[in-house]
């Protein structure tokens, strides 16, 4: 296909933000003069700015929205490709001005009427959301499953902060981990990532940093009050030194959420919790990773909040999670 640019819709949230940068990647390399844009959430946009072969970042919100669109406009993009696949982000495409619009199938919809947005649809919904991503491509004659992440780590003084808060040398590994989660139903109990904590210390010698976002203060509080002693709370971070702490992490340990991505996309080895989600969908890619999954007992799929009797991730003990991170250290 003859394009000279491109443009990403893909406004959210970080897990899913992460899991679309092999697109960049992709197009990247084969049409290496191609410009490429990406319209994304303003949250998101430092993240992306250390996407290398991403051209331009266009921040779009509510209050400055017509703004962002005609700044799209102007860019005059060939092919515009919807990644999540919401009437939202679907407008947004169509908006764009771009001569195609592609989307994928209504049957991989979350709101089908989207598809009425799009000039072409297509789309591969097996494996992993990566390889989903991946498979729109194929509408431009591309077809690819690298799971690249072109990330520049940036160099930030949280890494030696947070070293200083474990008293620990600057080459000395730690364990970070993410109690947090924007689904309730993701969270498994700080007393049990505490617990792993203690472990961890009593088997690797190995104390563990708890990251944290908005609201989550209280939470990773708890687990290293629970830990004794053997976590402390990571210094506050904002999405690019998150970036950097993850990179600089002996082994992250987290549910499925946006840290836990970022961790792998940079390459460092990950534990990953599951319930409502599925691992091979939502799950780590690199074989050597490791997954506690609950994922077969959850009766509430997908959703936010549990309504069932049986929580599927109080099924999950501290002593697998710390059988899987020792597991994952060996195995590295």
């Amino acid at each position: 296909m003859s394009a000279e640019s491109f443009v990403l819709v893909r406004l959210g949230a970080l897990g899913d933000i992460v899991h679309a940068i092999p697109v960049v990647a992709a197009l990247r390399e084969a049409w290496p003069a191609a410009r490429i844009g990406w319209i994304a959430h303003p949250r998101f946009a430092p993240l992306l700015h250390l996407v290398d072969g991403l051209d331009h970042v266009h921040a779009l919100e509510r209050r400055t929205g017509a703004m962002a669109i005609r700044d799209v406009r102007r860019q005059r993009y060939d092919v515009c490709i919807d990644l999540q696949g919401l009437l939202k982000s679907a407008a947004v495409a169509r908006l764009s001005g771009a001569r195609r619009v592609l989307g994928f199938s209504r049957s991989l919809l979350r709101e089908s009427a989207a598809a009425l947005a799009y000039s072409q649809t297509g789309g591969d919904g097996a494996g992993h959301v990566i390889d989903k991503n991946l498979s729109l491509l194929s509408l431009l004659g591309l077809h690819t499953r690298a799971r690249r992440f072109p990330l520049r780590i940036p160099t930030t003084p949280v890494v030696a902060c947070t070293r200083e808060v474990l008293r620990a040398g600057a080459e000395e590994p730690f364990v970070l981990m993410n109690p947090g989660a924007a689904w309730p139903n993701k969270r498994w109990p700080a007393e049990r990532f505490g617990a792993v904590a203690r472990r961890l210390r009593e088997q690797t010698g190995m104390r563990s940093v708890v990251l944290w976002g908005p609201d989550e203060a209280t939470l990773a509080a708890a687990v290293a009050r629970s830990s004794g002693e053997a976590a402390c709370m990571a210094p506050q971070t904002t999405l690019v030194e998150m970036l950097a702490l993850a990179a600089a992490a002996r082994v992250v340990v987290s549910g499925d959420t946006g840290p836990l991505h970022l961790a792998a996309a940079v390459g460092t080895p990950i534990v990953g919790l599951y319930g409502p989600t599925p691992p091979g969908r939502n799950g780590p890619w690199e074989a050597r990773d490791r997954v506690v999954s609950a994922h077969e007992a959850c009766a509430c799929v997908f959703k936010r909040q549990c309504t069932a009797p049986a929580w599927c991730l109080e099924r999950v003990t501290a002593e697998q999670v710390t059988a899987a991170v020792i597991d994952r250290l060996e195995a590295a």
